[in-house]
């Protein structure tokens, strides 16, 4: 008997498990523990089927570097996109592919980057089994997002900036939209909406969002927990830089 593919409201009906490997991580007694879907298939699939992010990569047995991330927040930020079918959007972290498989799913024409190989190569190996392989997934840093295929009508990252690159609004259209965690000064884990216009990104938040850091943007936990949230936090991103505004009372 075939099991029922396991979809998520509000998601388009892309199968989560083809995308999620056999070893995955948890937490157990306050430290990572492999969960391995051939000796626990019962809780492998409970989680997988759940509203919760699966972490798939750790580094040095500590830090977690990637993640299928939880699929309501994953339905909010596309949410934000506002997509219609056609429209080209540069994702920032492919991680399992999954994302981008939703993405592609609601008609996008999609573009990824992933900045470390082994990562990026399974993504397109899962994205082609799942029957897109449509979606480009190149490996690079997101940071510097992918000149070589803008513009953009979108731009999505699923990983959390400090600093919103400027050249992600280079890479946007005019009238587009950059969808992006945040933790920085001024807030923990915004989710930033930005419209672009004259070359120049500005908004606020739209919710809220807690990813892993654009590497190189990260923040030590101890700095991280002392930032003080402002739900009025507008950011503006020119080619002069950052700015950010909010009330300091």
């Amino acid at each position: 008997m075939t099991e029922k593919a396991i979809t998520f409201p509000d998601l388009p009906p892309v199968d989560r498990r083809p995308f999620i490997p056999d070893d995955i991580w948890i937490v157990e007694n306050d430290a990572w523990a492999r969960l391995s879907r051939r000796e626990d298939p019962l809780k492998w699939e409970s989680l997988v089927a759940s509203d919760e992010a699966v972490i798939t990569e750790i580094k040095d047995g500590i830090w977690p570097v990637s993640s299928s991330s939880a699929p309501g927040v994953m339905a909010n930020m596309i949410s934000s996109l506002r997509l219609a079918p056609g429209t080209r959007v540069l994702e920032i972290g492919t991680g399992t592919g999954w994302n981008a498989a939703c993405l592609a799913a609601l008609g996008a024409e999609v573009v990824s980057v992933e900045i470390d190989t082994d990562i990026a190569a399974r993504a397109r190996t899962n994205l082609r089994k799942a029957g897109h392989p449509e979606v480009t997934v190149v490996t690079g840093d997101g940071e510097q997002g992918a000149a070589e295929y803008a513009p953009f009508d979108r731009i999505l990252s699923t990983a959390a900036a400090r600093i919103v690159p400027y050249c992600w609004v280079e890479q946007c259209t005019e009238g587009g939209l950059i969808v992006t965690p945040y933790t920085g000064e001024a807030h923990k884990w915004a989710l930033l909406v930005l419209t672009v216009s004259a070359g120049v990104a500005s908004g606020g938040l739209e919710g809220t969002a807690s990813f892993m850091p654009l590497r190189g943007q990260g923040l030590s936990p101890v700095n991280r927990e002392a930032i003080e949230n402002h739900d009025d936090l507008r950011i503006e991103v020119s080619r002069s830089g950052q700015t950010l505004t909010y009330s300091r009372d």
